[in-house]
């Protein structure tokens, strides 16, 4: 673990994986909680965790790069249920990545929880992991320059919905009605860090 200093009250920890970032926020997340860190923001990122509005960065730097980090805990809390249609233009293409039918991809996507990792690129678009090593595929050799809002879209070790059109890189499965971004709700992101989620399958008139 490394911890670098950006401006005048903030850190930017660096650790060896998702795993080890999820520790650490749910850690960071449990310190504030008690009271015994003073932050304004916690930002996980794929590799790091950004602390933001410290009262002493020094000490935590100190602290947190000797500090053992216990394992993420247990996954509680609701989880959100975004529906489905698995008919995106790139599914047979992720299908013969995989080596098996394009019902089997829906198959598989839809019976794995997933996990919201962090978010970026867009606002509302989190980075969520649930799907095994074996299930990674590449990004598009060639960006769409529009991607529809509600795209879902797998890319590496992520699944991803676009919250509004945009360019983009990922492998389209499907496509979701959900609303990822809404200013006028609280929180405006349907999907933030640590959110359990699952897609659920449904046809073209939108019944499951």
């Amino acid at each position: 673990m490394r911890a670098l200093p950006v401006g005048e009250d903030a850190l930017l920890v660096e650790v060896a994986s998702g795993e080890d970032v999820q520790a650490l926020h749910a850690e960071l997340l449990r310190r504030r909680a008690e009271g015994s860190l003073t932050v304004r923001e916690i930002v996980p990122a794929a590799r790091t965790v950004l602390l933001d509005g410290l009262a002493d960065p020094a000490r935590w730097t100190a602290e947190l790069t000797s500090a053992t980090v216990p394992p993420a805990p247990p996954r509680t809390g609701e989880v959100i249920e975004l529906p489905v249609r698995y008919d995106g233009p790139d599914l047979a293409d992720v299908a013969a990545h995989w080596g098996v039918s394009a019902q089997e991809v829906a198959r598989i996507h839809a019976a794995t929880e997933f996990r919201v990792a962090f978010c970026g690129f867009a606002p509302g678009f989190g980075y969520l992991t649930g799907l095994p090593p074996r299930y990674d595929v590449p990004r598009r050799a060639t960006p769409r320059t529009a991607v529809p809002a509600g795209s879902v879209a797998l890319a590496g070790p992520y699944t991803g919905v676009y919250p509004r059109a945009s360019p983009g890189g990922w492998q389209l499965i499907g496509s979701t009605r959900a609303v990822l971004w809404d200013p006028a709700r609280v929180p405006a992101a349907l999907l933030t860090p640590g959110t359990r989620v699952r897609f659920v399958p449904v046809d073209r008139a939108g019944a499951a």
